[in-house]
């Protein structure tokens, strides 16, 4: 059976694209979309990724929000203090025997986005 690969992207409505775009790329480090062939693309880390489905009635992110981005991280405390030193709250940090380390953020528009870091054997 023919597989997909990975992501390949993430694709969302906003208010305003371009600063939130500057904003994934200043306090997360995702370069914004390219709009032409000579600007290079955001490129992650291979590593793995998880696909899946909630219960439409789900409390793990905000109600009014179709989908969340979960990115990894490779040093959760470093990002945080990062996050935390240009003003940005973060909240339902925990951690997951066996799976890592969690903390939730919203970007400047609302949006739930969680960051994870795999456990040291992934």
């Amino acid at each position: 059976m023919e597989k997909v690969t990975g992501i390949g992207g993430v694709f969302f409505r906003a208010k305003d694209p371009a600063s939130l775009s500057a904003w994934y790329d200043t306090h997360l480090g995702v370069s914004p979309a390219p709009t032409d062939m000579e600007t290079p693309p955001w490129v992650g880390e291979g590593g793995v990724t998880v696909f899946a489905p909630f219960a439409a009635d789900t409390d793990y992110f905000p109600a009014g929000q179709q989908t969340m981005i979960n990115f990894r991280v490779a040093n959760m405390d470093a990002m945080l203090n990062q996050l935390h030193a240009a003003g940005i709250e973060t909240f339902n940090e925990t951690t997951l025997d066996g799976i890592g380390r969690f903390a939730h953020l919203k970007d400047p528009e609302g949006n739930a986005i969680e960051l994870w870091e795999p456990p040291a054997s992934s």
